[in-house]
């Protein structure tokens, strides 16, 4: 996981699905996993969610309980030993970071890679500042006064792309999202010109796709994958974000993923075609 994008929040979030997964797989009422502690349910209630220290001792114990392998348990209760005396990397942006996106932010930081559909617009670790700022314009949920934050937010965001172990990022762009004149000829420009010198990082894949028909239309997606931890996915609604940790259904948002990448094809072609038009 990223050494310098800790977030002590969203790794015990993870930590508590993982909890609340095996418990349920095993059969076991939250009741029952606090008579193993010899503590209470609401202790196990808020290990599950994450709001509470996981203690590592606690965390073996539980997983010995439900029945899981020796390698899951270690893993696990590696993670929980691994966020003593860390802080969250983006608390310099808090106050324009809402509730349902603060976890998505810190559970960012903490992948090893990282897939997003959207469908209407370019994907904010891709966007330059021009084009982030002229999204935002008018916005429902960003007061304009909010708004110079909230495009630094995104800006540091993308510093996960580079480093000694950046976040392999890949996404799928609608090819008419290329010709959406955000911000206007000279921005549009200069935002193609970013995705091409994206495309040529190594842990960058963009894919274009040009069909009438496809996976994608069932709306917009971002997939999570951790190098100690279970993949999730994570879709944004009009007020919030709707978070999706079972693995049956993940694994289906993770074929999604394969099938669009499989209908898709390089994306160097259609912007270079889009820039010729814009200098003519």
């Amino acid at each position: 996981m990223a050494g310098d994008r800790g977030d002590p929040s969203a790794l015990r979030w993870l930590i508590g699905t993982e909890l609340v997964n095996e418990r349920k797989r095993a059969k076991v009422s939250q009741k029952e996993a606090a008579s193993v502690l010899g503590c209470s349910h609401v202790t196990i209630s808020h290990m599950e969610a994450g709001t509470t220290v996981q203690e590592p001792a606690r965390i073996t114990k539980l997983l010995k309980r439900y029945g899981c392998d020796q390698a899951h348990i270690d893993r696990l209760a590696r993670l929980a030993g691994s966020y003593a005396n860390k802080g969250t990397w983006w608390a310099d942006f808090a106050d324009v970071v809402p509730d349902w996106l603060a976890t998505f932010v810190g559970l960012e930081g903490l992948a090893s890679a990282e897939f997003v559909w959207e469908p209407l617009a370019l994907p904010g670790m891709l966007q330059i500042p021009e084009y982030a700022e002229a999204l935002l314009v008018d916005h429902l949920h960003f007061a304009p006064v909010n708004v110079p934050q909230v495009v630094n937010l995104r800006m540091a965001r993308q510093e996960l792309l580079v480093g000694d172990e950046p976040l392999h990022f890949s996404t799928v762009i609608e090819e008419q999202t290329l010709d959406r004149m955000v911000g206007g000829p000279k921005v549009m420009r200069r935002q193609l010109e970013r995705l091409l010198e994206r495309h040529e990082q190594p842990n960058v894949e963009l894919y274009v796709i040009n069909v009438a028909v496809h996976d994608g239309l069932d709306g917009e997606f971002t997939l999570l994958d951790f190098k100690e931890a279970q993949s999730i996915a994570y879709a944004e609604i009009q007020d919030g974000a709707v978070y999706v940790q079972d693995q049956d259904r993940v694994s289906k948002y993770a074929m999604t993923r394969k099938r669009m990448c499989s209908a898709s094809t390089s994306p160097v072609e259609a912007i270079k075609s889009r820039l010729a038009r814009l200098a003519a």
